[in-house]
């Protein structure tokens, strides 16, 4: 059991606040079970409602205050799991909200793909979100020493960080158990939520993703090599992200003309689910991708550690229309921090048009011997 870094910042907010509390993560992060975690310690009654049952549906879709009233009366934390499965829950969130300020409210929701377009139009204002990632070596870190993390560190690269994935022994029930999220969890949102008829398809474009990590995405020649236009391709893509199973980096740019800023690099929130996608839970001294792999895991820790903490950052990357490029630009407070990714232990240099483009932006190569000082830098 990992102590999520978010534990302690919602229930404060659920004790010092009016607001309600709105969780969104991927499938099987772990969001039930840090609510039930919260609702452990903070030791108030409270009524559970499950969205993927259909008990209480009636009165949540009445919009009736004493309806509402009637269902919580005597208990002081209302907990909704799974809320994206309810109609316009956010409506009724609201007036409970608005009626009962003494009510305390934790929601949980799979897919931001459809969760939030039902919460956030009437609940501005009226509750504070977070997002629940994969374990993430800021948690691990709760627990483990560096060379602890280190030993630890092919196993999140092949395996990636899913709860269940640190109990579970052995090889081959670890591949099974990511073959079954892919399966059974991963288009399960896009297919009731996004109308995507033919699974296959979103499929075929991940495996295709899954081999692109730290390239150029282009729309085009992915719709090419799986008989779709542009257009359906970027609506997948754009499905797949709210979901919560790829995420995209822009390309940073002040000059135009000089640098590449039209398309996107794509990367997974989780390597389990990609290797599993690209058939390849090999060894790291096996495989040819492992660049690829290490320049996903850095990105998405340092993300997880952003987010966690609540760094307000943006992130990109960098590259010319000569092929001067950089696999990662952080900018925070009006500076611009450049980074190179390797494997190895070597050091590279800055490239001269980064330094000669923006000579106050800072350079640093992330290698094994210093990537948790990138990932836990504040």
């Amino acid at each position: 059991m990992f102590e999520r870094t978010i534990k302690k910042n919602i229930i404060e907010k659920l004790t010092s606040s009016k607001k309600g509390v709105i969780l969104y993560g991927a499938r099987q992060v772990g969001k039930t079970t840090l609510a039930n975690e919260i609702i452990k310690t903070l030791k108030l009654k409270t009524f559970k409602i499950d969205g993927d049952q259909s008990l209480y549906l009636d009165i949540l879709l009445s919009r009736d205050l004493n309806k509402l009233k009637s269902l919580i009366d005597g208990y002081e934390l209302l907990f909704i799991d799974e809320a994206q499965r309810i109609p316009e829950i956010g409506l009724s969130l609201k007036i409970l909200l608005d009626n009962i300020p003494s009510l305390k409210i934790l929601v949980t929701g799979s897919s931001s793909l459809d969760l939030a377009s039902k919460v956030s139009e009437p609940l501005t204002g009226r509750v504070w979100t977070y997002y629940l990632y994969p374990i993430s070596y800021l948690e691990l870190a709760e627990t483990m020493n560096k060379a602890e993390l280190g030993a630890t560190l092919e196993e999140r690269l092949i395996y990636g960080s899913y709860p269940e994935i640190f109990t579970t022994v052995g090889k081959n029930q670890k591949k099974e158990y990511l073959q079954n999220i892919s399966d059974a969890y991963l288009y399960k949102d896009l297919i009731e939520f996004g109308n995507i008829k033919n699974s296959l398809k979103i499929r075929n474009l991940l495996k295709l993703i899954a081999f692109q990590i730290g390239n150029l995405i282009s729309l085009t020649e992915l719709g090419g090599q799986l008989s779709m236009s542009k257009d359906t391709v970027g609506r997948y893509i754009d499905l797949l992200e709210k979901s919560n199973i790829i995420f995209r980096l822009g390309g940073f740019s002040r000059n135009l003309r000089k640098e590449v800023s039209k398309m996107d690099k794509i990367y997974f929130y989780d390597l389990g689910i990609r290797n599993i996608l690209a058939d390849n839970l090999k060894s790291l001294d096996n495989r040819s991708d492992v660049g690829q792999l290490w320049e996903n895991f850095l990105i998405i820790e340092r993300m997880k550690t952003l987010s966690y903490k609540r760094i307000p950052s943006s992130g990109y990357f960098w590259r010319t229309h000569t092929g001067a490029e950089l696999d990662y630009i952080e900018e925070r407070e009006g500076t611009l921090f450049g980074y190179e990714f390797k494997w190895g232990v070597k050091e590279v240099h800055s490239p001269g048009s980064w330094t000669g483009t923006y000579p106050k932006a800072q350079f640093r190569c992330i290698n094994k011997g210093n990537y948790l000082d990138f990932i836990f830098s504040q």
